[in-house]
């Protein structure tokens, strides 16, 4: 690790020195050895003295060790606000991160992109939805940017990196650690055809408070964000209400008026939020070349099971099914297992089943 990197990391290590600490001293002395030099008394002209103290002791080499040997792998990367490739999205908010550390195509991080976040407890039909229209915005040229959380997040990441643009994934711990530990082997994919990303230190581990701040990030980074399902409390409507003042778009699929994840959703689309019903409705609210695309729901409308015309987008029961179908119970079950295995209909908890529609 050269001195530079080691200057500017060897900051954001001192206890109490946070983002907008950390910008203050630039401002007063421009880069991080001219910090390091400064007299005691400039210092706590700027911060308080304890911050002083941590400054006037050095670059922790120590403490920094276990980056050297990260930055060992040409896959890993420190970006610091002096660096040209720094993202440039992120220079419109009001609290950029002074550094951020990188695992994978750094180049992303300057492509335009889009926001997906929901749910971690999603239902079939919104992965459904997340995956498909990330993999359509990312085919017509959005990078996807998520948080690598269970549900909407990893849905979201699986389309963009399936698309021509890839994903990033912005993350709330040190990249030395995967949160959480069921998306480890989607965290490889990001590594090798996108990009993770974060501005917490290595060995950081998963804190509640860290993961609204990894928030302005994922919509920093982004032209506007899809909210794809959301309950009324959800950390999803943060990254929303950041978007609306870092000035960008908000867009969200409305959902069943029955489904408790559809609330934030729909309570988005009264305050102004875009409704959107395929990914056309965001790219011509970007005013961004499209490529054509099927309707939603063209296939499962041709799929030929009579059932369908019968199972709307609702959860319902098979009792129901058969009485609203005029077919057996035993019937209504084997179509039923047909069309899960066709990826047409999703069985949920209690019995209950809902159809998935293309979407996109």
């Amino acid at each position: 690790m050269n001195d530079d990197i080691a200057s500017w990391v060897g900051l954001s290590l001192i206890p109490g020195l946070g983002g907008e600490t950390y910008r203050k001293l630039l401002r007063a002395f421009g880069e991080p050895e001219n910090i390091y030099a400064a007299s005691y008394a400039s210092l706590t002209d700027v911060v308080s003295k304890p911050v002083a103290d941590g400054i006037r002791a050095g670059i922790p080499r120590q403490a920094l060790a276990p980056l050297d040997d990260w930055l060992e792998n040409d896959a890993n990367h420190v970006i610091t606000l002096a660096d040209a490739d720094y993202p440039q999205a992120l220079l419109q908010i009001p609290d950029p991160p002074p550094l951020l550390y990188a695992k994978g195509r750094r180049d992303l991080l300057n492509r335009p992109a889009l926001a997906v976040v929901g749910s971690r407890n999603a239902t079939p039909q919104g992965a459904a939805n997340a995956e498909s229209f990330s993999h359509s915005l990312s085919d017509n040229g959005l990078c996807i940017v998520s948080g690598l959380a269970l549900g909407i997040d990893a849905a979201a990441h699986r389309g963009g990196l399936a698309g021509a643009s890839s994903s990033i994934a912005v993350v709330g711990t040190g990249l030395d650690i995967v949160y959480p530990s069921r998306n480890h082997a989607l965290a490889h994919q990001l590594a090798e055809h996108g990009v993770l990303v974060s501005e917490f230190a290595l060995g950081t581990l998963a804190k509640a408070h860290n993961f609204p701040r990894r928030n302005r990030i994922i919509c920093g980074l982004s032209q506007g964000c899809l909210v794809v399902e959301a309950a009324l409390r959800s950390g999803s409507l943060i990254t929303a209400r950041l978007a609306v003042e870092q000035g960008r778009e908000v867009f969200a699929i409305p959902g069943s008026i029955h489904s408790p994840l559809s609330k934030g959703s729909h309570a988005l689309i009264k305050q102004g939020a875009k409704l959107v019903e395929c990914a056309g409705d965001i790219l011509d609210e970007l005013k961004w070349p499209s490529q054509p695309a099927a309707k939603p729901g063209e296939d499962a409308a041709g799929a030929p099971c009579p059932l369908l015309d019968a199972l709307g987008f609702d959860p319902v029961g098979i009792d129901a099914l058969a009485e609203s179908s005029g077919l057996t119970s035993d019937s209504v079950c084997a179509m039923l297992l047909q069309l899960e295995l066709e990826g047409h209909v999703a069985s949920l908890p209690g019995g209950l089943y809902q159809r998935i529609a293309p979407s996109g």
